[in-house]
């Protein structure tokens, strides 16, 4: 083994319970996070130093000031450039970590993507903020049989749990249709930082187990913590359901694209346009909204702000209008200036 290799990780080769065989089995580990916000950047960062040879940072967004409270792989030159965060969150995992391969894709995954951007990956993290998103890993990840470990967080609450297919129960076991109401989100609960990053510790411990070939030291639990009032709970997980659309009967109703909608509210008073992909020159679309409102655009998207919205348009046709919780708008604006 490479000194260099010992020296990096040798705080971590010391921990008994993973040593140098653990290392090893991480350094060739390939791992998929799926939204790169205040979880994901936590999982990023950390998996890098721990030395997981390849990470795949997908994630539809773009970094905004008001990410930096949280997102730890972000300053404000990302910001100030509008950068995808799957491009931001590489470029500094590249500097904290050059031996590791790092992949961006600055993509929304749908059905139609993810055989793409889940395929051949030893392990999924979840870093989104939506249920029919996890839904969507979950029915990938049981029926490739891939482990995911699911986890969310707002305001000072969080929750985490591991899904390893044909063991323990799946995310529809535990819900089997998104929790009813409105629920309460970052932008209307606000969140704490050190919430996210408890549950994304939390879940990137059972990705190193799992990845170091310790997978019989992942808790089959469900984790529950609230940093404000101190109360952290475990219950166990329950075992598989036998009429679970997903495990049980497997029907993957979410991967064959029938529960998914073609336009879909983003958080952050926003709506994202993404039913179909038609290449987008940015450059000539630059050109033509120049004249209309003010335009930044760098290789990855472009943003146009104009009366009191903002689109950011990326070089699929995937459209983010900030300004409007309204599909029926939304579709107007895009329409208006990208084309029905």
């Amino acid at each position: 083994m490479d000194s260099g290799f010992n020296d990096r990780y040798s705080r971590q080769i010391r921990f008994t319970a993973l040593g140098q065989a653990g290392q090893q089995q991480l350094s060739t580990a390939r791992a998929a996070i799926v939204g790169c916000g205040a979880l994901g950047t936590f999982h990023a960062a950390a998996l890098a130093r721990a030395g997981v040879g390849y990470l795949r940072i997908i994630d539809r967004d773009y970094v905004e000031l008001s990410n930096l409270q949280r997102q730890w792989l972000f300053d404000e030159s990302d910001a100030e450039q509008g950068l995808p965060k799957a491009a931001a969150a590489a470029n500094s995992i590249r500097r904290i970590n050059s031996t590791v391969s790092v992949e961006p894709e600055t993509a929304d995954l749908t059905a139609a993507s993810a055989s793409d951007l889940l395929s051949d990956v030893d392990l999924v993290l979840d870093g989104t903020d939506n249920f029919e998103t996890r839904f969507l890993i979950n029915d990938y990840c049981v029926r490739e049989g891939i482990p995911w470990i699911y986890g969310a967080a707002v305001g000072s609450y969080g929750v985490s749990m591991p899904v390893l297919p044909g063991e323990t129960a799946c995310l529809r076991c535990v819900y089997p249709e998104p929790p009813g109401g409105v629920q309460p989100t970052c932008e209307t609960a606000g969140v704490l930082n050190t919430i996210t990053s408890m549950i994304a510790a939390a879940q990137v411990t059972a990705a190193i187990q799992i990845l170091s070939g310790n997978p019989q030291s992942v808790p089959r639990k469900i984790t529950s913590i609230d940093v404000w009032t101190g109360a952290i709970r475990q219950i166990g997980q329950p075992p598989k359901q036998s009429g679970c659309p997903c495990c049980g009967l497997r029907q993957f109703d979410h991967l064959n694209g029938s529960r998914r909608a073609p336009v879909s509210l983003c958080g952050r008073n926003a709506v994202q346009i993404h039913e179909r992909s038609r290449p987008v020159d940015l450059e000539a679309l630059g050109r033509q909204l120049a004249g209309i409102g003010r335009v930044m655009s760098n290789e990855f998207a472009l943003r146009f702000f104009f009366e009191t919205y903002e689109m950011t348009v990326f070089p699929d046709g995937r459209a983010i209008i900030k300004g409007t919780t309204d599909p029926g708008v939304a579709r107007s604006i895009y329409a208006r200036y990208i084309g029905a």
